[in-house]
């Protein structure tokens, strides 16, 4: 049986001994209730008969019952009462509702009354068990006789069964309101567990576990309480690995601020892959509503981890970048070697060397600048080749007079790789969709004051700081347009800003020129090394 269903059963059971255990409490005290008011009524009619002077007249009269018998007997019937008994001393009675019983003895405890008390008691006398009271009638200090009055129980118990229909009333009232209560919570434990038993329950909960923690993605479920607050429900253990939670309850402010935006947007749709940046990792997120019954209860949250991926198809991207670089200049000094050759067939060997060495000159002052001003031949190797693709796009590229950088102590060659190229590209393709005429893109990569400062501006249309902020924590879909894949620029500035965002430096726009990014990394100034042989004290 389902947990409900067992749960109405115990209720039912549980409201059968109540009810049951009430009733025989109520009929007990109802039961004593009726014998004390039995016992109050015909102890005043008892003592009320005895004080009245036409019953002691009739008892010093020569026949008392030729006077009692008629009166007491009326008394009887308008009080209710089945006896009324006035007897002598020695118990012959005047009066009975039998009058065959007149002049013989009573039956009876009558020691008390005679000693001049009333008191009242159960007994078994010619007309059945009855509740009676007894009287003394005394005049002048003597008890001239007695007077018993009471009702059989007979009639206490037609009086008592003519109580029950409301008795019986109350009692269904009382279990029509209690079953009508067990049905209702039933029917509310049934739908919170979907009519599921006890053992479903535990399958369910321990196979939903087992999934939870096997899962390969990570899985984050929001819900929302009564008063409309987000809170995080489910959590797994892999989604806890990727975002660095602790154990136990998560709160929703423990997140990163593109999830809680996820969970506090109640009319978000599905959306998939979505690329997200948190501080060390890229993370593929994918959303989508939580519905029962037609209504939204929540949003589920999956999450992929891209980190690692993503370097290696930057590495590819770097590589394929200098494969095509590679590719052009050899079509280029292809076209220039024929050049050179056509010249000295045509007996022009001196315009020929100075067509070799103007080109030879210019390529060699630009590598010479930059693998003298900059001490890290991947950034150098990079400018180089970004300077040949932006030729190749038509973009004028230039590394200004400024650019000089030593080692850098903090940043790994493939971090500043990173975050030079990543820029570059962006600054790139923002001024080819720009509208100026002759598109341009300008580098500065310094070290200054103890902080690596890397400027690039282009003559594209520039970036607010509020698309710069949602860039850098976002990246665009991944869905394809016209059936190839979208940019990916959102992502670039994203793992600029994850590097820049692990070594404490800031991303930012420049404010005189909002074409232009700028990233300040600050740099630990460390003691120069002693060489061998010199005077430390010097």
């Amino acid at each position: 049986m389902s947990l409900a269903r067992r749960l109405l059963i115990l209720q039912m059971v549980v409201l059968g001994v109540v009810v049951a255990a009430l009733s025989v409490l109520t009929i007990l005290d109802e039961r004593r209730d009726s014998d004390a008011a039995t016992r109050r009524h015909v102890s005043s009619i008892a003592e009320a008969i005895a004080l009245s002077e036409s019953t002691i007249a009739a008892l010093r009269s020569p026949d008392p019952s030729s006077v009692l018998q008629p009166e007491v007997e009326q008394i009887r019937v308008a009080t209710g009462t089945d006896f009324i008994v006035v007897m002598a001393p020695d118990r012959t009675r005047y009066t009975h509702p039998n009058p065959a019983l007149i002049g013989q003895h009573s039956e009876g405890h009558i020691e008390r009354a005679l000693a001049g008390e009333t008191f009242t008691e159960t007994f078994t006398g010619s007309l059945g068990p009855s509740i009676r009271a007894v009287a003394p009638v005394q005049a002048d200090g003597q008890v001239l006789g007695l007077v018993s009055v009471g009702v059989t129980r007979e009639r206490i118990g037609e009086e008592f069964a003519e109580g029950w229909p409301a008795l019986l009333g109350i009692l269904a009232v009382g279990v029509a309101v209690a079953t009508f209560g067990s049905l209702l919570v039933s029917r509310h434990l049934r739908r919170q567990t979907l009519g599921l038993d006890p053992e479903e329950l535990r399958r369910l909960y321990e196979h939903n576990d087992a999934v939870l923690r096997s899962i390969g993605e990570g899985l984050i479920m929001f819900g929302r309480d009564r008063d409309g607050r987000v809170r995080v429900d489910v959590v797994n253990d892999k989604a806890r690995r990727l975002l660095w939670l602790p154990d136990g309850p998560v709160t929703l402010y423990q997140l990163p601020e593109t999830l809680q935006r996820i969970a506090s947007d109640s009319d978000s749709e599905e959306v998939q892959d979505e690329v997200h940046v948190t501080a060390d990792r890229v993370l593929v997120v994918g959303h989508a509503p939580v519905l029962w019954e037609g209504r939204r209860i929540g949003t589920v949250v999956t999450l992929r981890d891209h980190t690692e991926l993503q370097r290696a198809l930057g590495e590819l991207d770097s590589a394929r970048n200098v494969a095509e670089s590679l590719r052009a200049q050899a079509h280029e000094y292809a076209n220039r070697l024929h050049t050179i050759v056509t010249m000295v067939e045509l007996g022009r060997g001196d315009d020929a060397v100075s067509f070799a060495a103007a080109e030879l000159t210019t390529s060699q002052q630009l590598i010479d600048r930059l693998t003298t001003a900059v001490h890290e031949p991947a950034i150098a190797a990079l400018l180089l080749g970004k300077v040949t693709e932006a030729a190749q796009q038509g973009v004028e590229f230039t590394v200004t007079e400024d650019t000089a950088l030593g080692p850098v102590r903090v940043l790994s060659p493939l971090e500043v790789v990173t975050v030079v190229g990543n820029l570059v590209d962006n600054a790139i393709d923002a001024a080819r969709s720009g509208s100026d005429e002759n598109p341009w893109v300008e580098v500065t990569v310094a070290e200054e004051d103890s902080v690596l400062v890397v400027r690039v501006a282009d003559s594209g249309p520039g970036m607010d700081p509020d698309t710069l902020e949602l860039a850098t924590t976002r990246g665009y879909s991944t869905k394809q347009v016209d059936g190839r894949p979208a940019r990916q620029r959102g992502l670039g500035l994203a793992l600029v800003a994850q590097v820049v965002a692990r070594h404490g430096g800031r991303l930012r726009t420049e404010p005189s020129l909002a074409s232009m990014l700028v990233v300040e990394i600050p740099l630990p100034n460390e003691p120069r090394g002693i060489d061998d042989g010199e005077d430390p004290d010097r």
